[in-house]
C-alpha cells in the first residue's frame, strides 16, 4: 500500500528562558517558556533521512537564548515575532514558524525600611515573589507574509460569592439539582483572543498594554454581571473585550464551573444561611464558547488544549 507524507513540523519545545534587565539597582524579570515549531520543505528528511534542509532543534534552542540577549524581551508577543521572522527569513527551506510562549509573572517583594538598611540600600528593587494567579500565553504563526497572533491566559481562578442564580432549567426523571436563587459562581478561566494585526503594513498593537487592558475588562465584566448562568457571564466577558479593544476580533473561553454546594448542617441543629459550602473539584460543568466581532470569521480552534 502506497503512503505519502502529511503535515509535519519540528522544533525545540519548552525552552525556559529568564531575562533579567538591570536598570541600576532596579531589576525587571521576564520569565518565559518558549516552544518553536518549524515546517516547510522537509520531505527528504522523512523519506530518506537527509538532513540537508534541517536546522537542528538545538540551534533553535540557542536562538531563543541569543535573542533574549540581542533583542531583549519587551513582551511575549514581540519576542515571538522576532523569533518567527528570523526562522522563516533566514532559512529558505523553512516556510512557516509557530512560536508558543507561556509567561510566568513575578511581583516585587515589599520590604521594611529597617531591613533595607542592612543591605545598604534605601529601597529594595531586586526581590520578587512568583505570582500564582494565572499564566499568560501567546502563539505567533508566520508564513513569510502573514501573521497570526493569538494571546490569552489560563488558570485564572475567579469567584462571585453572590449575584448568581441558576433556575428554570430542563428537568427530567434524572434531575436532582435544586434551583438556586443565590449561589457562588466560580471558575478557572482559560481564554484566548485573536488580534486583527496580520501584516507588517499594519500598526502593531502595544502588546503589554493590550494584555493588561483585556484582562481588566474581562474581570470587570465577571464582577459586574448579575449572572443567571455561566454562559451569560462568559458572553458578557467576551463582549466587553471586543467592545473595548479594537485590536481584538475574537475571544474564546473555556470555563469549568467550580461548583460550591451548601453543606447540610441540619443534622447538627444548625441553619446554613448561605455560609458554609463544600467546594467540589470534579465532576464539573464545562462551558465553552467564542465571542466574535460582527462580520469576522472564527479562527481560534474549538479545542484549545494544545493552544
Amino acid at each position: 500500500m502506497a503512503t505519502i507524507l502529511g503535515q509535519n513540523q519540528y522544533g525545540k519545545a519548552e525552552n525556559r528562558v529568564v531575562k533579567i534587565t538591570r536598570d541600576g539597582d532596579t531589576h525587571h524579570i521576564k520569565d518565559l517558556n518558549v516552544s518553536v515549531a518549524l515546517s516547510g520543505d522537509m520531505d527528504d528528511v522523512h523519506y530518506s533521512g537527509s538532513n540537508a534542509n534541517v536546522l537542528p532543534t538545538d540551534t533553535t534552542k540557542n536562538t531563543v537564548y541569543a535573542f533574549a540577549k540581542e533583542h531583549g524581551i519587551e513582551s511575549a508577543e514581540q519576542f515571538g515575532i522576532h523569533l518567527a521572522r528570523w526562522f522563516v527569513t533566514s532559512q529558505e527551506p523553512i516556510q512557516k514558524a509557530r512560536i508558543r510562549i507561556e509567561e510566568y509573572s513575578w511581583s516585587r517583594i515589599a520590604t521594611s525600611d529597617a531591613n533595607s538598611k542592612f543591605i545598604g540600600s534605601d529601597e529594595v528593587n531586586h526581590s520578587f515573589v512568583r505570582e500564582g494567579q494565572e499564566t499568560r500565553v501567546t502563539q505567533i504563526t508566520y508564513d513569510g507574509k502573514n501573521w497570526e497572533v493569538i494571546s490569552g491566559l489560563k488558570d485564572l481562578v475567579v469567584m462571585n460569592s453572590t449575584n448568581s442564580e441558576f433556575w428554570g432549567y430542563v428537568k427530567d426523571k434524572y434531575t436532582t439539582l435544586k434551583e438556586a436563587y443565590d449561589r457562588i459562581l466560580a471558575t478557572q478561566v482559560s481564554a484566548r483572543w485573536r488580534f486583527n494585526w496580520s501584516d507588517d503594513e499594519q500598526r502593531m498593537p502595544n502588546w503589554e498594554k493590550s494584555y493588561a487592558e483585556t484582562r481588566k475588562h474581562m474581570l470587570q465584566a465577571f464582577a459586574e454581571t448579575y449572572s443567571l448562568s455561566l454562559q451569560q457571564t462568559l458572553y458578557q466577558m467576551g463582549s466587553r473585550i471586543i467592545n473595548h479593544r479594537s485590536e481584538i476580533d475574537e475571544v474564546r473561553f473555556s470555563l469549568p464551573n467550580k461548583h460550591h454546594f451548601l453543606v447540610d448542617l441540619e443534622p447538627f441543629g444548625l441553619k446554613n444561611d448561605n455560609e458554609v459550602y463544600f467546594a467540589a473539584d470534579r465532576p464539573y460543568g464545562l462551558i465553552e464558547a467564542t465571542v466574535l466581532r460582527d462580520g469576522v470569521d472564527a479562527c481560534i480552534p474549538v479545542d484549545m488544549t494544545n493552544l
